[in-house]
């Protein structure tokens, strides 16, 4: 620092006073350049090659490529008469290269370091079996998140204030850490979620590990170019945090939820209205829990919920537990389906479930029971695989056993014109695709 000044201030001296007191093929002005800068590069020199500490090593590569050549050689009194001199750099391009290599090691070790320290901290604090902190009523441990993305960040910029080439290298280098970090995060989640079962604060804490996913996920989105592999890596794994997350919140609620389902087709769905009011009352407790996940992530949960409410609604249907052999049974029927999917959907979308494209699989559904006319059932099971291209012949068959006044040859032909309908369908929303028929 006090070399840079002395040179900076007695050049400016040499350029505004000394210089015009001379003949000008003296060239005074390079004269003295050449001298400050040469004694410079050798004191510069004999640095590089003592011991050095890591922020000795950035100090100094800050002066070789940051700081002498942009501060001090394009000074605005000063740069003009440099630009005639050629100085060249302060250190030697193999010594330069050198403590590069050195400072690109060490700043990747570092934050290598940190990051790790930084997990087992988090990991620690599960352990401890208390209740995290609420940021705007979410549950949240975003210290990690910040901790983890600042590190990254800090050492990217850090390299880049020396050069854009150093920076570029550092990135590079760097650019495998955040997906690494998430897989040990990964699995020192899943580690917790297995062994933890009893804390009392269980739920919490996972509900605040996947809140910081949040974070993660908009540095990711916002941060990296698409073209970039680790960003797949990065958002998959995620990804997978947030739905281990979700299973195991939403395991007690299905586990209750799974011998309400069966009432249905054991009263023959005679009181299928008072089961479903049942099935509700039971989700909506659950649902309040869920309201400490920030909201992308409720979303994303009421919408599984959605999705698994109509899914089991329709097992039911498909077990041939009920055949009904006259017009008026079946539109009975069709009116307590149609009945329990308006407060199904009516539910969901009150508790935020934004899953609109489940809301018709249940009215269609019960179209296909009401109608009597062949022409307008087949209409209808277009319509239906239309909207759900994943529903097969196993379905409907499994189905249609509910319309025992069918026969065999229109049964044939209703499910021949689904085969038809269904060949050329690319593949949507999926629903029928994870029920199995027995």
């Amino acid at each position: 620092l006090h070399m840079g000044k002395t040179m900076k201030e007695d050049l400016t001296v040499v350029v505004k006073y000394i210089k015009q007191l001379y003949p000008p093929e003296f060239n005074v002005f390079s004269t003295y350049a050449e001298l400050y800068h040469n004694y410079f590069a050798s004191q510069a020199k004999k640095n590089a090659e003592s011991y050095l500490e890591d922020k000795d090593i950035y100090l100094l590569l800050s002066w070789v490529h940051n700081i002498y050549p942009k501060d001090m050689r394009k000074d605005q009194a000063l740069a003009e008469e440099l630009e005639k001199v050629k100085l060249g750099s302060l250190l030697p391009s193999s010594l330069s290269k050198e403590l590069e290599k050195k400072y690109l090691d060490s700043e990747e070790a570092t934050i290598k370091n940190s990051l790790s320290k930084c997990l087992d901290k988090e990991i620690q604090r599960w352990k401890e079996d208390k209740e995290p902190e609420k940021l705007n009523g979410h549950f949240q441990s975003e210290l990690l998140a910040i901790f983890v993305i600042q590190s990254i960040y800090s050492g990217q910029k850090r390299a880049k204030d020396i050069s854009v080439a150093v920076g570029k290298e550092l990135s590079h280098r760097l650019s495998k850490e955040l997906p690494a970090f998430l897989r040990s995060y990964k699995d020192a989640f899943e580690d917790f979620k297995e062994r933890s079962k009893k804390h009392r604060y269980y739920k919490p804490i996972l509900i605040a590990n996947i809140n910081n996913c949040w974070n993660f996920r908009d540095y990711t989105e916002k941060n990296m170019p698409e073209e970039d592999d680790n960003k797949a890596s990065i958002l998959s794994t995620l990804s997978d945090i947030e739905n281990s997350g979700f299973d195991v919140l939403l395991q007690q609620l299905f586990l209750q939820l799974k011998p309400m389902y069966k009432k249905f087709t054991e009263n023959k769905w005679d009181s299928s209205n008072e089961i479903m009011n049942e099935i509700i009352k039971t989700t909506s407790k659950h649902i309040s829990d869920f309201r400490t996940l920030k909201d992308p992530f409720y979303h994303a949960i009421v919408e599984k919920i959605h999705a698994r409410l109509v899914k089991e609604y329709i097992v039911r249907l498909l077990k041939r537990k009920v055949s009904l052999k006259t017009p008026a049974q079946q539109q009975n029927l069709a009116q307590n389906i149609s009945k329990n999917a308006a407060d199904l959907e009516a539910f969901c979308t009150s508790n935020g479930s934004q899953a609109k494209w489940l809301n018709s699989a249940l009215p269609k559904l019960a179209e296909i029971i009401r109608l009597q006319d062949l022409g307008a059932i087949k209409i209808e099971v277009a319509t239906l695989a239309t909207t759900y291209p994943d529903i097969r012949k196993r379905h409907l068959e499994a189905f249609l056993y509910i319309k025992a006044n069918l026969s065999r040859s229109e049964l044939k032909s209703i499910l021949g014109y689904l085969a038809d309908s269904t060949a050329s369908m690319t593949p949507g929303a999926s629903l029928f695709s994870s029920i199995n028929v027995s």
